[in-house]
């Protein structure tokens, strides 16, 4: 993703932090570590109406019945970390969603692979046919 659109990521995401179950042993008691990101994909201002129906496509599941995509992270001790890798999270899913595949072309094996093929399954039906008749 562009830093453009990274920029405009980040003043869209809503973030909201709790207790977290996470490494910090008593620290974890008293500190709210976990970050909670959410994004409403239907409302980014930063992506067109086909990307985001694309984007809708591939996240699937992980939508809920509004359009809020919701990503967590408690790896870290420290809420800045866990800020910064919910982030992190949020680009690379809308990167991966947002990639278009290339179509598969359909193509036929060669006549000389297919030749190939078919003489060593013919050689080793040979194989075991020489086998049986030796027991």
């Amino acid at each position: 993703m562009d830093p453009i659109r990274i920029a405009q990521l980040r003043q869209e995401l809503v973030f909201s932090v709790s207790r977290s179950s996470g490494p910090g042993g008593q620290h974890v008691n008293k500190t709210n570590s976990k970050v909670t990101g959410t994004l409403h994909v239907s409302q980014l201002s930063f992506l067109g109406p086909e990307e985001k129906d694309r984007l809708s496509n591939f996240l699937g599941n992980r939508l809920t019945r509004e359009g809020l995509l919701s990503i967590s992270s408690q790896r870290h001790r420290s809420q800045h970390d866990n800020r910064e890798e919910v982030i992190r999270k949020f680009e690379s899913l809308i990167t991966k969603g947002l990639t278009v595949r290339k179509k598969r072309k359909a193509t036929r094996p060669t006549k000389a692979s297919v030749t190939r093929r078919l003489e060593s399954k013919r050689r080793k039906g040979e194989k075991k046919q020489w086998r049986r008749t030796d027991l």
